[in-house]
């Protein structure tokens, strides 16, 4: 189910105004004072975008991150959706469960890959697929923000050329539509076509360090 935008009314904008403050302050406050002349030319311009989002590195939170995105917008009733290009499609996660209740539209179209799995072949006829249903939703002007998830691994085993998917998305991304892509080793073409990218950096792991697996509502 995709959530209706609502039209705020005129105590909604002035809230709107007042947070949009306290952010432009806070990114005042956190960068530069070189980036002043630019951040100045912004605010005159009221300048927005679709941003391409991309979380990547060994480190743990790249998904978390993206969900607490998709989170924050849901507060600001924005039309949201994504979809999990490795999780089994009938998976049942904490986040799946969580924005099932939210009413926002995150769908797993995979196996269930792991870094052991033996057989590819439906894996990656699964996660072609997804692409295929995830340039649909794209471009289909129905969202504010949409997720891949995990869809740097299609561009990295080989089976998506990720220059063939800059361009696509280059040409079909709605110029408002926030895109958020997560995974390891996300491929040089994506990291320069995004507006915004961070790289989770491994420091210290709880089964690396002392063995301890996964937990529920810390990992799924």
């Amino acid at each position: 189910m995709v959530m209706p935008s609502n039209r705020p009314d005129d105590q909604s904008v002035e809230i709107d105004s007042a947070d949009q403050a306290v952010a432009d302050d806070t990114t005042r406050q956190s960068s530069p004072p070189a980036a002043e002349p630019r951040r100045a030319r912004n605010r005159r311009a009221n300048q927005q975008k679709g941003l391409v989002i991309v979380n990547t590195g060994n480190g743990k939170g790249k998904t978390t991150a993206a969900l607490g995105i998709l989170t924050r917008a849901w507060g600001r009733d924005m039309r949201l959706g994504g979809i999990q290009f490795f999780k089994h499609e009938n998976a049942h996660f904490g986040e799946l469960r969580a924005m099932e209740r939210m009413g926002i539209e995150l769908t797993p179209m995979g196996d269930g890959f792991t870094w052991t799995s033996r057989d590819l072949d439906e894996t990656q006829a699964k996660a072609l697929h997804g692409w295929q249903t995830a340039k649909q939703k794209i471009a289909s002007g129905d969202y504010d923000i949409f997720l891949l998830d995990e869809f740097t691994y299609v561009m990295h085993f080989g089976w998506l050329d990720a220059d063939e998917v800059v361009a696509w998305l280059r040409a079909n991304k709605p110029p408002m539509l926030h895109l958020i892509i997560t995974g390891r080793d996300a491929p040089a073409a994506l990291i320069a076509f995004a507006d915004l990218v961070t790289e989770m950096h491994e420091i210290k792991h709880p089964f690396n360090e002392q063995g301890i697996h996964a937990q529920k509502g810390i990992e799924f």
